[in-house]
């Protein structure tokens, strides 16, 4: 089984380059609205056609149908772009192309129940486009990385890419008021397994304390969030004060948008030294299989489980464990981990989140809640995560 990475590099445009990266976002997303708005219209046309076909009970033609999908949208954008849009020719094929196919993906996995309904773009969220592996290089020049991209030329990368192997895509994208490319390599070699360490350990996520684990250690998150809530708190009120089209709120919109990326930066960084640090140490890591959508559901939790990343931290698990040659397990989610002895398996009726420690009624064991559920969890995880 071949294994792809992706790599996250930070990009040095200059003002030319940063306009046209503009371009190529807006073609993009201009691209991505027109098929799903055509779409929906030729899916409601079909639905009319079969509907009256059925009324007035005469056989459906199939010549009839427009059957909508992204090959042909895509043949019909190239059959009129140069009439109602001359710009696209401007940037890169590969923007308005890769980005129907996107639309195309999003609808398979729609019709697949593993997604919503696919939603239109809006500009300045998540503004990006892609390149297919033959529209793009990596060069490097006077001991400098580049990418070169068509109708372009070089842009300055800010660190060379770390995995050898075939480049398969390129996504350029704008974070925090900067550009960014991901490049998906096809690895050349298979990453060597990390060495066994003949340790278990159950692990205990919560919101006191992000992990716990079943050998007593308790690992706090930095909560960047929670910092800096006040400062974004009042940028936000700064932006909504400013007058919409002025550049007072165009500069008010850009320090917001800092403040957020240095907010995610935090706890990607944090989470991905907790997560390789424990692939390293433990081979079998038990986890809870937490309903992430449900708990922020309530309001004095939900943004404190956001500012945490559950979701994340058993992403960047299950992933890492599967490169290393580890294992993660994953115990039923209506298992009462915290309401179980780990000693002699009493089961308590209540337990408030508010009791951290509790005494078991037929052993006297005295628990600490936290440790006590990681024990429950490395002891009766059974559902394996990662590929055996």
């Amino acid at each position: 089984m071949t294994a792809i990475r992706g790599h996250v590099i930070e990009l040095k445009p200059n003002n030319k380059q940063a306009t046209y990266f503009a371009k190529a976002c807006g073609v993009a997303r201009l691209a991505y609205n027109w098929a799903l708005a055509e779409w929906q219209r030729q899916y409601e046309a079909d639905k009319n056609y079969r509907d009256d076909c059925l009324a007035k009970d005469i056989p459906i033609d199939e010549t009839k149908l427009n059957k909508p999908s992204q090959g042909k949208l895509r043949k019909q954008l190239n059959s009129i772009k140069r009439q109602q849009f001359p710009f696209m020719l401007e940037v890169t094929k590969c923007s308005p192309q890769l980005a129907i196919i996107q639309l195309g993906d999003a609808f398979k996995r729609f019709f697949k129940g593993e997604s919503k309904y696919p939603q239109f773009r809006k500009k300045g969220v998540n503004d990006r486009f892609s390149l297919s592996n033959d529209q793009f290089k990596l060069k490097t020049i006077n001991n400098k990385p580049h990418i070169q991209i068509p109708n372009l030329g070089l842009v300055r990368m800010c660190e060379n890419l770390r995995h050898q192997g075939k480049m398969l895509s390129a996504k350029v994208f704008k974070q925090g008021e900067k550009w960014f490319v991901s490049i998906a390599v096809e690895l050349s070699e298979v990453v060597k397994p990390k060495p066994k360490t003949g340790k278990h350990v159950g692990l205990d996520l919560g919101i006191t304390d992000l992990a716990t684990l079943s050998d007593g250690t308790k690992i706090k998150a930095p909560k960047p969030l929670k910092h800096k809530l006040k400062k974004l708190q009042r940028l936000s009120r700064q932006l909504s004060r400013k007058q919409k089209g002025s550049s007072n709120r165009t500069k008010a919109k850009t320090k917001l948008s800092r403040l957020h990326y240095q907010i995610g930066c935090m706890r990607k960084d944090f989470l991905h030294k907790l997560t390789t640090h424990l692939i390293k140490a433990y081979d079998t890591i038990a986890i809870e299989d937490l309903n992430v959508k449900g708990m922020v559901k309530n309001r004095k939790l939900s943004r404190s489980i956001n500012d945490l990343g559950f979701y994340e931290l058993k992403r960047q698990l299950i992933y890492k464990a599967n490169q290393f040659g580890k294992t993660i397990k994953s115990v039923d989610r209506f298992y009462p981990s915290s309401k179980t002895c780990s000693c002699c398996g009493h089961k308590v009726e209540s337990l408030p989140l508010s009791m951290r420690k509790w005494t078991c009624q037929s052993c006297n064991t005295v628990h600490d809640r936290d440790i006590n559920a990681s024990i429950n969890i490395l002891n009766n995880a059974t559902k394996v995560l990662t590929i055996t």
